[in-house]
């Protein structure tokens, strides 16, 4: 769908998955600090929107995906993550529960995969799971929002790009799924765990690999932010390959323009890449910026993650 924002004055589309809103209104640092400061929106109206619906819903959803969804508060927007039996990522949600329906939405082109894997999952479950893309909409300031489709025409507040979206996104190391992920990855890569993974709670599929990896504390790849050097004037591509003295130790994400950092990436590369490596990202000369989000496992978290892999009573 072409979103009737796409009219304003200065936009200009975005193209691939993303195609059908804006790239950017024509000033793309500017709509980052706009963004950055909570003072602008970002039609991201090409992204699809599932509903389910029925008493069973937060039950049912709870046991299918990696969030603990049974006591989920209306209006609390949360991620989970569905997962396959080897514990790889096939599908990442964004969903609020509004007191009768629970509201996902998801990457272009995924939706129809995830319908078919939710319905045939429904058995005698009391819940019903709709696509409802062509009546409503998402955007986001701050948070993310739904919004009637019909109703996207008229909005007259300051627009920002998904190009400022992603910048903003990379900088703050939230991977996306496609993007920053392939085939292989499980969520103790990417830094799911905690926004999209619950470690406390009753099976799901894939929870083995994924509290096997956390109770060893090293998973064999890790999401590091790349500082690009800025003499390129191009930006490497999703699935450049990362190298290290002629070795490739990983790939490319996502690449942005970000209005202080510069050019910077995502990048999933090999657990034991020093942070002082020189990379070459694709062709471009690329270091990582060190995270404090490597913590060493504490007992205490070792010892909730072995208790999810017992099932248990609710």
């Amino acid at each position: 769908m072409t979103s009737p924002l796409l009219a304003r004055p200065g936009a200009v589309a975005a193209d691939g998955v993303d195609a059908g809103v804006a790239a950017h209104y024509g000033d793309p640092y500017r709509e980052q600090r706009m963004l950055a400061a909570g003072t602008a929106t970002v039609d991201l109206s090409h992204r699809p929107v599932v509903r389910i619906s029925g008493p069973d819903r937060l039950d049912w959803l709870h046991n299918l995906t990696t969030q603990h969804l049974t006591a989920l508060a209306a209006g609390v927007w949360t991620q989970a993550l569905v997962l396959s039996p080897h514990g790889h990522v096939e599908h990442h949600l964004q969903l609020v529960d509004d007191g009768s329906a629970v509201w996902a939405h998801v990457e272009p082109g995924t939706a129809p995969e995830l319908l078919d894997f939710l319905r045939r999952m429904v058995f005698m479950t009391r819940v019903d799971v709709d696509d409802v893309t062509a009546d409503w909409a998402v955007l986001h300031s701050g948070s993310d929002r739904l919004v009637p489709r019909a109703e996207l025409s008229s909005y007259d507040g300051d627009l920002a790009g998904v190009w400022a979206y992603e910048a903003l996104r990379v900088a703050a190391r939230r991977p996306r799924l496609g993007f920053d992920t392939d085939h292989r990855t499980i969520p103790n890569e990417v830094g799911w765990l905690g926004p999209a993974v619950h470690l406390d709670k009753g099976c799901y599929r894939g929870q083995e690999t994924v509290a096997r990896v956390f109770n060893l504390g090293r998973p064999p790849r890790r999401l590091a932010l790349l500082h690009l050097d800025g003499s390129d004037s191009e930006l490497p591509g999703t699935g450049d390959a990362v190298s290290l003295d002629g070795r490739d130790v990983g790939r490319v994400g996502t690449a942005a323009r970000h209005y202080e950092l510069g050019p910077i990436a995502l990048a999933l590369v090999k657990r034991q890449v020093p942070d002082d490596a020189a990379l070459l990202a694709g062709p471009t000369a690329a270091r990582i910026e060190p995270s404090a989000l490597e913590e060493p496992v504490s007992p205490a978290r070792v010892a909730a993650a072995t208790r999810t892999l017992l099932p248990r009573r609710r």
